[in-house]
């Protein structure tokens, strides 16, 4: 009992100060207070290897949350550099939706593209999604381009009768 006793009084009289301390290097309290309990935990799992010092125990702890405080700080920083370096960190909320829409929307044309025949799906893909001439589809394949002409319609007639009507406008803005 007297183990239990210690240790919560240990919690009792670092609990405030480190928590303090980290929220000067991450001024973040929640994320602060996740460090601190996390430093407690250690501090109980490896407590039998620690030395009963009033002393040593304040120093493992404030080393604990230290070190807990740079790793977040160090991964913040490359998750900034990532973001400024790919350009991101200046979009709008709009245009994070608009991407979302269009993967969306995409995902819902590739699932519709999926339920053509072979051919057809073939034809399609080249033309409207890589976007090669219908000269190129025909050499590519060794069809003739009146072939590559009807199946790209077919395959447009049947996403035009398989697609949600809101989707439809956006099929034909982008294939036609």
């Amino acid at each position: 009992m007297s183990d239990l006793v210690s240790t919560e009084q240990v919690f009792k009289s670092h609990y405030k100060k480190l928590c303090h301390f980290a929220w000067q290097l991450l001024d973040d309290k929640a994320l602060v207070e996740d460090i601190v309990q996390d430093a407690f935990i250690a501090y109980w799992d490896d407590k039998n290897l620690l030395i009963e010092n009033e002393i040593a125990i304040k120093n493992y702890l404030y080393s604990t949350v230290r070190h807990a405080c740079y790793n977040v700080a160090r991964r913040n920083r490359v998750i900034a550099r990532y973001w400024k370096e790919s350009g991101f960190e200046d979009w709008e909320e709009e245009q994070v939706l608009a991407c979302i829409l269009r993967a969306e929307v995409l995902d819902e044309i590739q699932k519709a593209v999926e339920t053509l025949p072979k051919g057809c799906q073939e034809i399609f893909r080249l033309g409207y999604l890589d976007g090669l001439s219908n000269m190129k589809i025909a050499q590519l394949l060794g069809i003739s381009i009146n072939t590559v002409k009807t199946q790209k319609q077919r395959g447009l007639k049947v996403l035009k009768g398989r697609l949600r009507p809101e989707l439809l406008t956006f099929v034909l803005y982008f294939c036609q």
